[in-house]
């Protein structure tokens, strides 16, 4: 009896061993359980239909747990059908020997699905405005995902559920400027919190890689955070401004090379409005090619028409109302390449920036200070300061130019927003010139004035742009504020050959404008210089005198060998018209090249001979004339000396015409004229052919470039001529 009970208990032992052998390595199929998951489906949304294969049984006896899987499985929702790879489940035994089927978690593997076809699923469930707009942005794609579903003791869905998987093929319709394919990234989502990793796309045709982003929903609020790698993206301009507004952003760009390294957060608040952007960058710039409007060929003589960044390493950081710019890299301006360094920091009221060029092997001239840069040397261009968004002011607290022991700084240099100097602090220049001449400044402001002290300073570049009409600065009124300059030099350098001492004085400025002068000095020898202007309600006189007339005449080129002479100017400036006199008296001239050729064509070659010898010496000089803006009406030109005298009048319109006319005659005549005077109808007609000839009457006349002169012989002089010539005369 007792073997029969011991076999029996064995082979009870040995059946349900085998039992579970069997359910734990093979299992059974039943659809014994496709009600009650059927069922659990429905607590998640009733309008849910399963659709379920025999379900297989796996016994899972560590854990105490019946594991239910089936293949093939349709979710139905009245006529939008959604095909899974399997549904799986746990059940606790202990559950279903007390009569309970509760699951703890439902596992559900998708096949390959058409992204659009389950939005327009889910949104056959629950319909909202998100699903909408994602279904009509998104074209086309494709989903593989699982999910695990969770649920409570009571059968009741919990809120912890996971969706793994991933989308290949991705591709949303073209939003303005935007192509977006080929979008492909891995996903895991949780409630409030969705992570998607690797995510690889073509944006307009470009590769963008994003490592990792990260969606977190805290009360229908969405931060969302992430990085992106963009290797090796090359960009022309018609893409640059796919991207960015023209006329606000990286204007003048014409392609672009680069690296980006990017960390980014912002928040998308309840009404889909993005808030809190912050961006975290690396950028390497491996080069970018622009183009700039600005003039810079007067600074930087070997300019190239296009301009480029090379190697720069840029960090970038933003926030709200914060912006970082920090780098450096190479420059190419001109032939050779160039260093930069830059610091930006803008804020929601000011933008600071701290710059330095280092110019290396490549020329740069600052004209009016007659500077060249050595090309064997380099020079550090450093600029600090900030603009007030606000005002639109800048503030240059810093500009430093420095080469060897040349130095130009500026310090508070203010600038109005319609590009105005307000005011400036301080400008301390201590340099050598082309000219290999010793320059020593400074100019200091106290209150509303302003004083300029130096040792030495060679003021001829400034003397020339101010003789040279093609080398004058447009009226521009760049200073906004009034002010005096008051002026006190030891040494001043108007040529090579000479120089003034203790040049004092002052400048006064009215909106941009000299309203009053008075500056005097002395040359070695104690000849006298000196300038005044007086301003009386809408009349400006100006009056400029020099012992020396040769340091201001040898400026014009087409004089040579000027000698001696003083030099006497005046003008009174009303209504924008200047009425003027110019007296040269005492010079002499080697020779005056149009005036030779004027000669020349009258055949008067022994006058001609005079201007290749010792010169032709002028007792007077007298020029009255007339401006108002581009025009130049010379009322009267009258020159007298021993060897010829000149009577001239016109008018020049500049770069546009040029119209002169006039008498030149030699002095021998004029003298045998005068003494005659009483017998001057023989003089005037001569006794034989020819013999009263007194000189030439001339014409010049069209574009300055294209000139036509005629010359005749004239017997006759003008009575205003002869007038002239005895007024002279007599006050000599």
């Amino acid at each position: 009896m007792k073997k029969i009970f011991y076999r029996s208990l064995i082979l009870i032992f040995l059946g349900i061993f085998g039992f579970i052998v069997y359910l734990s390595t093979i299992g059974i199929k039943t659809d014994r359980f496709n009600n009650q998951i059927s069922a659990q489906v429905k607590k998640i949304n009733n309008q849910l239909e399963l659709e379920l294969n025999e379900i297989g049984i796996f016994l899972d006896l560590f854990k105490l747990q019946l594991s239910l899987k089936t293949i093939g499985v349709n979710l139905k929702n009245k006529d939008k059908t959604i095909k899974f790879e399997s549904i799986s489940s746990n059940i606790d035994i202990k559950k279903i020997i007390s009569g309970q089927f509760s699951p703890t978690e439902l596992n559900i593997s998708t096949r390959s699905i058409e992204v659009k076809k389950i939005i327009t699923f889910i949104r056959s469930i629950e319909n909202n405005p998100q699903l909408f707009i994602l279904e009509k942005f998104v074209k086309k794609g494709y989903l593989i995902a699982d999910i695990i579903l969770k649920f409570d003791e009571q059968g009741k869905l919990k809120e912890n559920y996971i969706i793994k998987g991933l989308v290949k093929d991705g591709e949303i319709k073209k939003i303005k400027n935007f192509d977006l394919s080929k979008i492909n990234f891995l996903f895991n989502l949780k409630k409030d919190f969705f992570d998607f990793n690797d995510i690889r796309l073509s944006l307009n045709n470009k590769e963008v890689l994003l490592p990792k982003l990260n969606i977190k929903n805290n009360q229908n609020k969405f931060l969302i955070s992430g990085k992106n790698i963009n290797n090796d993206i090359s960009l022309k301009e018609n893409e640059i401004y796919q991207f960015f507004n023209k006329n606000l952003f990286f204007p003048g760009i014409i392609s672009t090379e680069f690296s980006l390294d990017n960390d980014f957060s912002f928040l998308i608040d309840k009404k889909y409005q993005i808030k809190d952007l912050k961006i975290d960058s690396n950028l390497n710039l491996k080069k970018m090619n622009f183009s700039s409007k600005i003039d810079f060929k007067k600074y930087l003589p070997e300019i190239n028409d296009k301009l480029a960044l090379a190697n720069h390493k840029i960090q970038i950081k933003y926030k709200k109302n914060f912006l970082s710019v920090k780098g450096k890299g190479n420059i190419i301006l001109q032939k050779e390449i160039d260093d930069i360094e830059y610091d930006l920091i803008k804020s929601k009221k000011n933008l600071s920036f701290n710059t330095l060029i280092k110019i290396k092997k490549n020329p740069m001239n600052l004209g009016v200070l007659n500077f060249q840069k050595d090309l064997n040397s380099n020079l550090e261009i450093g600029l600090i300061g900030n603009k007030n968004l606000i005002s639109k002011e800048i503030l240059l607290k810093n500009i430093l130019l420095k080469e060897k022991d040349n130095i130009f700084e500026l310090n508070n240099l203010r600038i109005t927003k319609d590009k105005k100097i307000k005011s400036l602090d301080r400008i301390d220049l201590d340099y050598l010139d082309v000219d290999e001449l010793k320059n020593k400044l400074s100019i200091s402001r106290k209150s509303k004035d302003y004083y300029l002290v130096s040792k030495s300073f060679n003021a001829s570049k400034v003397i020339d742009d101010l003789l040279k009409p093609e080398k004058k600065l447009k009226n521009e009124k760049n200073f906004l504020s009034n002010f005096k300059l008051n002026i006190k030099i030891n040494e001043t350098f108007l040529d090579n050959d000479h120089i003034i001492d203790d040049l004092n004085g002052y400048l006064s400025f009215k909106n941009g404008m000299i309203i009053e002068a008075n500056l005097d000095s002395t040359f070695s020898k104690n000849e006298k210089i000196k300038l005044t202007i007086k301003s009386f309600s809408n009349e400006k006189i100006t009056t400029f005198y020099s012992d020396l007339a040769k340091p201001f005449v040898n400026r014009y080129e087409f004089i040579k060998g000027f000698e001696d002479g003083n030099l006497n100017f005046y003008s009174v400036k009303k209504n924008d018209t200047s009425d003027s006199k110019l007296v040269i008296d005492n010079f002499k001239v080697q020779k005056v090249p149009a005036l030779a050729k004027l000669l020349t064509l009258a055949s008067l070659q022994g006058i001609a001979d005079l201007l290749t010898g010792e010169g032709i010496r002028f007792s007077d000089f007298e020029m009255t004339f007339s401006n108002k803006g581009d025009s130049l009406k010379i009322k009267e030109l009258y020159a007298i000396g021993p060897a010829i005298s000149i009577l001239m009048d016109g008018y020049i319109q500049k770069n546009e015409l040029v119209s002169l006319k006039g008498t030149l005659v030699p002095a021998t005549t004029i003298n045998r004229t005068i003494s005659s005077i009483p017998l001057i109808g023989n003089i005037l007609v001569g006794k034989k052919v020819g013999e009263g000839v007194f000189g030439v009457s001339f014409k010049i006349k069209g574009p300055p470039k294209k000139l036509k002169t005629t010359v005749n012989p004239v017997k006759t002089l003008t009575p205003r001529f002869i007038t002239r010539t005895i007024e002279k005369l007599k006050k000599n």
